[in-house]
């Protein structure tokens, strides 16, 4: 199921000629490249996606998708998967340019500031580093604890260089667990055994990408999940010096493209369930409640309870969930109230669509409703036709394959990585309960009768105050994923978000916000550089969960009370134009300040006298977050 990618439709038969027409006009080269990616690709296909996105790239076409500068250090030759990792990426909606270091210069990349990949501009620099970049090759019982801290050690200063000479984000790699025992089960007990050095230097791993800020790329599980005795080939390492069997390059590849859709934002946020025959066997409709099968005791019945417990893990972890099903409303809601074995309830869900309009209508509306993209869903359907239906009519939606058997869907999801993360804080697990939120906001807009009775009536609390450490992986996260209210869409790593924190001459905001329906969690970030007498805004984003509140307005004054703090009398900013920024083209027209210049690339310039924007009145109370319980 993992190397083969059956979640992912067969390779359509024009492949090669839909490639071979490649480019196209602005912004549908993109969504044409996203959708060959996503189906089952040869080696070959691969590597003729990625030669397309070349092309594209070179033509100057926008493609209308997140953008990603990767370079690659390693001590083993990456030639086999570096071809392969571009359709992985833009399986994500990432369009990644690759650079590689020389074979094994590692710490000649790092150390030097005038090196190919501190010089590149990278968005992050991945250290494909497996065991034998360690020296841990056998074992080592003399002076194993601390030879495993020296290494640690080098591990960490690499990181540090490269974070100073490139700014870049580092990608760290967990180590594969070669398979050749020397004790056998004692193994993992004997300190210094090959098992036991590679178990502590995976610890060292977790521990530096959490002190620098870095992302992680779990190999290890990979490797476990394809299989060690597979994973590792002798002859390909002694006469190649390939870290890995050449067969496994596609689901490395595959691994990394999720984890930079992960940083870029391109991740899912809700899993949308068909009812009959995917969370429980039968249909309702016809069976009844006694007719249908969920619960223990009964293989098909276990395999439906097993979809509606990954459903509810990834609910746990913020994912929001929905349904949407061919059938009575009514009917459609009876085994969640009232069949004693079903662990999905009613209010686990968060846009319940259930009648006999057709499925992508109903996706359409869900998004909507939650006021999220349609490329932020994943449908799971039983059913093939109705697949086939919404991959035609919407093909942002992730749609996966399903077998026959429903003992696999579980195992479905999770293999397919649509929920990829980079990070996770608090503010990721109240996320399905803030969208569910969402949907009773729109029920209260759809009967206020107008806009300002709407906003008066939500109760709303802001808090505003600088960067801190532990926000600091969220403020990250934000930064690099969110691409629509984003003025600039200026990406930092963890690193450079902690030194904007430490700069005097920084003027950083992180915004929350609360409602009578619950915690949204930070939806506002701001950073902004002092000098002279103004403060210069350099990022401002914003989750578009809480467009048309005021919090614009909101965030500025909190922006002018800092600025003022420093001695400012001006507040200077751009609005820099993507694919996907538009939105917010006139959002500093609309607070008030003037435009004072716009190039041919539509990047717009703007100041504004603090003293001088004009005042609002606010459908919010203010409160400190220092002090507030958040």
């Amino acid at each position: 199921m993992l190397t083969d990618f059956a979640w992912l439709p067969p390779c359509p038969a024009d492949f090669h000629d839909r490639v071979k027409a490649l480019p196209l006009a602005e912004g549908a080269s993109g969504a044409e490249l996203h959708a060959l990616a996503t189906a089952q690709l040869s080696r070959g296909q691969a590597n003729r996606l990625a030669r397309a996105l070349g092309r594209c790239r070179s033509a100057g076409i926008p493609l209308g998708m997140a953008g990603f500068r990767l370079g690659i250090a390693s001590n083993a030759t990456m030639d086999m998967v570096t071809d392969l990792i571009p359709a992985a990426a833009l399986r994500q909606r990432v369009a990644v340019e690759i650079l590689t270091a020389p074979f094994g210069q590692v710490m000649q990349e790092a150390f030097d500031p005038s090196s190919q990949l501190n010089r590149a501009g990278c968005d992050a620099i991945l250290l494909a580093l497996d065991h034998r970049a360690f020296r841990l090759t056998g074992p080592r019982f003399e002076d194993a604890a601390e030879f495993v801290e020296q290494q640690a050690d080098e591990l960490a200063a690499t990181v540090r260089a490269f974070r100073s000479g490139s700014s870049a984000a580092v990608i760290l790699q967990t180590l594969a667990q070669p398979p050749e025992p020397l004790f056998g089960s004692y193994d993992a007990r004997a300190e210094g055994s090959l098992r036991w050095l590679v178990a502590r230097m995976n610890e060292a791993v977790l521990r530096i990408a959490a002190a620098e800020g870095a992302y992680l790329l779990d190999v290890a599980a990979i490797a476990e999940q394809v299989g060690t005795q597979v994973w590792f080939d002798a002859a390909a390492w002694h006469a190649y010096k390939m870290p890995f069997r050449g067969s496994c390059g596609p689901i490395y590849a595959e691994w990394l493209g999720r984890l930079l859709g992960a940083i870029r934002g391109t991740a899912r946020k809700c899993l949308v369930l068909d009812l009959d025959n995917t969370c429980w066997g039968g249909v309702i409709g016809d069976d009844g409640l006694e007719g249908i099968h969920i619960g223990q005791g009964h293989p098909l019945g276990e395999a439906h309870l097993a979809v509606q417990q990954m459903a509810l893990d990834l609910r746990e972890r913020g994912i929001i969930l929905a349904v949407a099903s061919k059938n009575d409303d009514a009917v459609a809601r009876l085994p969640f109230s009232g069949h004693d074995d079903m662990l999905l309830r009613e209010d686990h869900i968060a846009v319940f669509q259930a009648n006999w309009t057709d499925k992508p209508a109903n996706l359409e509306a869900i998004a909507c409703t939650l006021n999220i993209g349609l490329d932020a869903l994943v449908m799971l359907d039983d059913n093939p036709a109705e697949r086939g239906q919404i991959r035609a009519e919407l093909p942002q939606v992730a749609v996966p394959e399903l077998p026959a058997d429903p003992a696999q869907f579980a195992r479905i999801i999770a293999a397919a990585g649509y929920f990829e993360a980079a990070a996770f804080s608090q503010d990721d697990r109240i996320r399905a309960k803030s969208y569910a939120a969402e949907a009773q906001r729109a029920d209260v807009r759809a009967t206020a009768r107008n806009l300002e009775d709407y906003l008066q009536s939500l109760g709303m609390i802001i808090g505003a105050c600088p960067f801190d450490a532990r926000n600091r992986t969220r403020i990250t996260q934000l930064i690099n994923k969110t691409n629509q209210f984003n003025l600039t869409t200026q990406r930092y790593s963890e690193a450079q978000v902690e030194a904007a924190e430490r700069d005097p001459a920084a003027v950083t905001l992180q915004v929350r916000l609360r409602d009578r329906f619950g915690d949204m969690g930070i939806i506002g970030i701001v950073i902004a550089r002092h000098a002279g007498d103004a403060v210069d805004v350099d990022t401002w984003l914003m989750s578009c969960r809480v467009l048309g509140r005021k919090v614009e307005e909101a965030m500025l004054a909190r922006l002018g009370d800092s600025a003022r703090a420093l001695g400012a009398k001006r507040i200077t900013a751009r609005y820099l134009p993507t694919a996907k920024n538009g939105m917010v083209r006139e959002m500093f027209d609309r607070l008030g300040f003037a435009l004072t210049g716009e190039d041919a690339g539509g990047v717009r310039s703007y100041a504004a006298a603090i003293d001088a924007l004009p005042a609002t009145v606010l459908p919010m109370q203010f409160e400190t977050m220092e002090t507030a319980e958040w």
